[in-house]
């Protein structure tokens, strides 16, 4: 912007000036929301774009294909503090999330979470969310920041009802920075800097500990990329202290949006907006498995009248794995039978990095959802040959202690 206007005060046009997309996302960048690490991103090469409100990297200095590969053989550090934190407290918040979730917190363990998904009454998937039973007496929620804003006013908006019909119940947000360390060698880095043993700190469970130093982190065993990995809430004031030490380590890369998204793709992992949304069932997603068993009888959430019935009914349509050679395939992309009529539409696509093929997830009718079955992609208006197969594409590595 400054040489800019130099050049614009000195009367001089006859210097080349930068082309208008830089001016537009330079001024955009002004207005949008920052994390803590924005600075930082930027001293170390990161490519920041607009993702849900915030600038965020989407790469650094290497390609994201060699970033990709990088989290799969080593490990990856990724900024998610766009992400919204939240505290549930009071001895209702239990009975208070489970009216929003279909989730079985109850029964969760202390310390332990679980993926679950806000519904409407339609069985439609407002959002979905990890929410994890912590020790100390309030329920910890990690939901995604596209839906920060309507997930906030989802629960505020019931959390006056709950409260005026006489439940103890709060909603506290927890204004901390978020940072992923995903890939095979997280526990080598991490198990130095942190006094708890992470042999006994298995998926989905979570812990409050001091991380190299820096005091009231909580580690919690999970991520978005199919690896072994922890998310660590942190203050901001320590947050830029505590990846620079983990980047001293020369096992740990930054990593940006473009390798998260291929390697939770490969994973068989979910984003909201493109994969699920409000017009979205948990069955019509083949997200069963989030529905608690015992909320499921109980038929207390919202859109269970609509959700569980489908359960054993089927749907008209399921979300499925595809893959293909050829050229890419990328979100609303039509899905053919080998006759040619539409019979879905892509979500997410990409070449996957691990399997040098394209790899996919989509809906399609009912009857061409089993594993195996042949249908075909319109790609540039040609059909390309593709088949549905299992998800995840890549094994995941989730630390499971049996």
């Amino acid at each position: 912007i400054q040489r800019v206007l130099r050049i614009l005060l000195r009367g001089n046009m006859s210097q080349s000036l930068p082309p208008p997309s830089c001016f537009i996302f330079m001024f955009k960048q002004e207005s949008l929301k920052k994390t803590s690490l924005y600075d930082f991103h930027r001293s170390h090469g990161g490519k920041m774009v607009e993702f849900a409100g915030w600038a965020m990297p989407v790469q650094y200095k290497d390609s994201h294909i060699i970033s990709h590969m990088h989290t799969r053989e080593h490990c990856s550090l990724f900024d998610v503090s766009h992400m919204l934190q939240t505290k549930v407290l009071g001895k209702d918040r239990v009975k208070f999330m489970e009216s929003l979730i279909v989730g079985d917190i109850a029964e969760l363990k202390d310390n332990q979470g679980t993926l679950s998904l806000f519904t409407n009454r339609n069985g439609g998937i407002i959002d979905d969310l990890i929410v994890t039973k912590t020790s100390d007496h309030y329920l910890y929620v990690v939901s995604n920041a596209g839906c920060a804003d309507k997930d906030s006013a989802h629960m505020q908006n019931h959390l006056r009802e709950f409260k005026a019909a006489g439940h103890d119940v709060d909603l506290e947000h927890i204004n901390n920075a978020l940072i992923a360390l995903q890939g095979p060698s997280m526990v080598q880095v991490l198990q130095v800097g942190v006094a708890d043993d992470l042999a006994k700190l298995p998926f989905m469970m979570s812990v409050m500990t001091t991380v190299f130093g820096v005091p009231g982190c909580r580690i919690t065993r999970c991520g978005y990329t199919g690896e072994d990995g922890v998310e660590i809430s942190v203050s901001h004031q320590h947050v830029v202290q505590l990846v620079e030490t983990l980047l001293k380590n020369s096992e740990v890369k930054m990593a940006g949006l473009g390798a998260r998204d291929s390697l939770r793709l490969e994973a068989g992992l979910c984003l909201y907006g493109n994969d699920i949304d409000e017009m979205t069932t948990p069955v019509e997603a083949s997200l069963v498995w989030t529905i608690g068993k015992r909320r499921r009888t109980t038929l207390d959430f919202p859109g269970a009248a609509i959700i569980v019935p489908q359960i054993k009914a089927k749907t008209k349509r399921k979300r499925v794995g595809l893959i293909s050679t050829g050229p890419p395939v990328r979100q609303h992309t039509p899905l053919l039978n080998t006759e040619g009529k539409v019979i879905g539409e892509v979500t997410s696509g990409c070449p996957s990095p691990c399997l040098k093929q394209n790899v996919a997830m989509g809906y399609v009718e009912a009857e061409f959802s089993k594993v195996g079955t042949p249908i075909r992609v319109e790609v540039r208006k040609k059909a390309v040959d593709t088949v549905v197969c299992k998800m995840p594409f890549v094994p995941t590595r989730y630390y499971i202690v049996k």
